[in-house]
């Protein structure tokens, strides 16, 4: 029988991956930084066409700017954090779903534990029973 199982991926904290993970959260940042711009010029352009209440645009917008804010200051914590950990460490990066055999006989134990595949620079370094 073939079933579903939940595999952890992590990525092996190199050089290489540390600067690729942090470029990824600053570019991250930027564009959340840029829809910020955007939708406060949304709100300018949408105050003077005065088709919406102002009270209800500007609540509803100032929610999504706040919404954007608390993200940005969630990857500058990670971006910290980053530069805290020493090579080496492992970065829980994703998770993934992959079809497991189970046979009549099999340990159910070690199927419930599941498996975590580690990345380093881009290559799978190896696949660990959890």
């Amino acid at each position: 029988m073939k079933v579903l199982q939940t595999i952890v991926v992590k990525q092996v904290l190199t050089e290489e991956s540390k600067g690729k993970i942090h470029q990824k959260y600053h570019s991250r940042k930027l564009q959340l930084q840029k829809e910020c711009d955007q939708l406060r010029f949304e709100l300018k352009k949408l105050e003077k066409s005065k088709k919406f209440p102002p009270e209800t645009l500007k609540k509803h917008f100032e929610q999504e700017i706040k919404v954007h804010k608390e993200k940005i200051k969630l990857l500058d914590f990670q971006i910290e954090q980053l530069h805290i950990l020493p090579l080496g460490s492992e970065i829980k990066e994703t998770e993934l779903q992959g079809i497991v055999d189970v046979s009549v006989g099999d340990q159910w134990d070690e199927f419930l534990s599941g498996k975590t595949i580690i990345v380093k620079d881009g290559i799978v370094a190896e696949i660990r029973e959890r």
